[in-house]
């Protein structure tokens, strides 16, 4: 054979399995259809986000958290309601991830040299309800170097692997087909693609140069999702979240095709929960792409209003930051507004100094470069942070003005049409800054605004000063036109909590594991219909350990 394990996907999932089979001394042929300065996939272009619970960075800013909160968190948002079918592995997936989370896993990390930004960011803070989907406190722990940071460590793994003879590269394989014999996995068949020396993230070439063929004792799949193929998304898109937009930006590299899912379905792999999916709603367009039509996600603040595309301001819990997949079925099943495919955010320069981030290891060089002076200066000093003002310059979506009449000109240059008027805008932004003049409100979004400052990491680096969006000396406005970017399944190959790959009949697959995002982060949709944010990153470290350590004692 070939090696002891094929693992099909050099991104963090295939990384993180290569890492531990040849921790244990197996041989691995590491396969991937991009080159070698691809290593790491998508998550090398993460913010880095990573979801603890209770962890020494939460405890020092005064959070209290537990398991017990963050399990009915993950509950509430996920919802899940095949439990007797193709939620029946997720479950057990979703409370052994929290237990990991609120458990070994910081240790684990720190094992690995992976360091903490001491401020734990409140992403997904929920539908406004207890039991409904939504964090409770602060857990999104960005890692020191961003998703290059989370990646580092098992791209020097493999490649010290490699020296040691451990591990093959083998870049520029494209797999086509997995081997099954005798109900086995026995190796995988594909194309050998021409050479291509692309940088990192660039969509490289399909030309086929020649046929290959690998074999092993066991194949991890490790392949990720289906952000990029605009394709697949709509042909699965849910009927819940109304109809697909007619325009998408994509937030990940091209190579992100969802190829194997179909490929493992046509080896007798059992897929599931295929109609789950993440996409945000506050995507921009790259004014600097690096793939096909490259969208960068805003990380926004709770403070900026939320317009739909005829002016109207979005009902609770559609408020940034809050309830991502709530807003985006509001967007897509709206009768009168359906038919378009953004949305805007208005806010003021004071807003965004503060409360911007850009998701994304390259719109974050402080933290990607772990330069300290470089965050404290971004991010408690005064000013826009030069990649967002960068956007507020370039970008195609963000336009200002010195008052709302001309913000609302340049916002409607931005349309086929004029669909905005400036006298209903001023109506609803004049009786939201109304609710300002007391310490109290009636407003959600102005409650929710106070309550993220009592949090003393929102309100030194990501929440501004309540004040009224139309105060001169907060300007000028700022008129940002939102689109959807896709990103994640929520779904896929359905897994037992060894990442062992099901088959038809609900029975593991001798020989045959998966983990990431291929397998819906483990299970075939640990998520459920909603994440948590920072649980992506972690669900490739958690289920790909699990394929890897797994799979070295099968092949032992």
């Amino acid at each position: 054979m070939d090696a002891d394990v094929i693992v099909v996907g050099a991104g963090l999932a295939g990384l993180v399995a290569a890492h531990e089979l040849t921790s244990k001394g197996r041989r691995v042929a590491l396969v991937d259809q991009e080159n070698a300065a691809n290593l790491g996939g998508q998550a090398f272009w993460s913010f880095g986000g990573l979801f603890l619970v209770d962890s020494p960075e939460q405890r020092r800013l005064g959070i209290k958290d537990s398991f017990d909160l963050a399990w009915s968190d993950w509950q509430g948002s996920a919802r899940f309601d095949r439990v007797a079918d193709e939620d029946s592995w997720a479950v057990r997936w979703a409370r052994a991830y929290v237990e990991w989370a609120a458990g070994e896993k910081r240790a684990w990390l720190d094992g690995h040299g992976i360091k903490l930004l001491p401020t734990v960011g409140w992403a997904e803070r929920g539908d406004l309800r207890a039991d409904g989907h939504g964090n409770s406190v602060p857990r999104f722990h960005v890692t020191w170097g961003t998703g290059t940071g989370v990646v580092e460590p098992f791209v020097d793994s493999a490649r010290q692997a490699a020296r040691d003879g451990l591990l093959t590269f083998h870049h520029r394989h494209q797999v086509d087909e997995l081997v099954i014999e005798d109900g086995a996995a026995r190796g995988v068949r594909g194309t050998l693609l021409a050479e291509d020396r692309s940088a990192r993230g660039v969509a490289s070439n399909r030309e086929r140069v020649g046929d290959f063929e690998l074999t092993a004792q066991a194949v991890v799949v490790t392949t990720g999702g289906i952000g990029a193929n605009h394709d697949i998304v709509r042909r699965y898109w849910p009927e819940r979240l109304g109809t697909p937009p007619a325009e998408m930006v994509t937030g990940v590299p091209a190579y992100v095709d969802g190829r194997m899912l179909d490929i493992s379905a046509e080896a007798g792999v059992r897929l599931v929960n295929r109609d789950r999916m993440w996409h945000y709603t506050e995507g921009v367009r790259n004014w600097d792409p690096i793939w096909p039509g490259h969208g960068i996600r805003i990380l926004p603040g709770p403070s900026s209003m939320w317009f739909d595309a005829l002016g109207r301001r979005l009902p609770d819990p559609c408020l940034p930051g809050y309830d991502t997949l709530s807003t985006l079925e509001h967007l897509r099943t709206t009768e009168d507004i359906a038919g378009y495919d953004h949305s805007w955010f208005v806010l003021t320069r004071k807003i965004i100094e503060k409360e911007f981030a850009l998701s994304g290891s390259e719109q974050n060089p402080d933290i990607t470069a772990k330069d300290r002076a470089a965050v404290l200066k971004n991010r408690l000093g005064k000013g826009i942070p030069g990649p967002v003002d960068a956007f507020v310059r370039k970008g195609a979506d963000f336009v200002t003005a010195p008052n709302l009449e001309q913000l609302v000109a340049k916002m409607n240059e931005l349309t086929d049409k004029p669909l905005l008027d400036a006298a209903e805008l001023r109506r609803q932004i004049e009786a939201r800054d109304l609710q300002l003049a007391n310490p109290y409100s009636k407003d959600a979004q102005i409650q929710g605004i106070r309550n993220a400052r009592r949090y003393i990491g929102d309100r030194l680096g990501r929440v501004a000063t309540p004040h009224r969006i139309l105060d001169p000396a907060a300007g000028p406005l700022v008129g940002v036109k939102l689109h959807v970017l896709t990103r994640k399944t929520l779904g896929g190959i359905q897994t037992d909590l060894d990442s062992r790959a099901l088959g038809a009949d609900g029975t593991p697959i001798d020989g045959l594991y998966a983990a990431g995002e291929v397998a819906g982060f483990g299970g075939g949709g640990v998520h459920g219909y909603n994440a948590l944010e920072g649980t992506f990153l972690g669900g490739c470290l958690f289920s790909g350990r699990a394929a890897g350590r797994a799979a070295a004692v099968q092949t032992g």
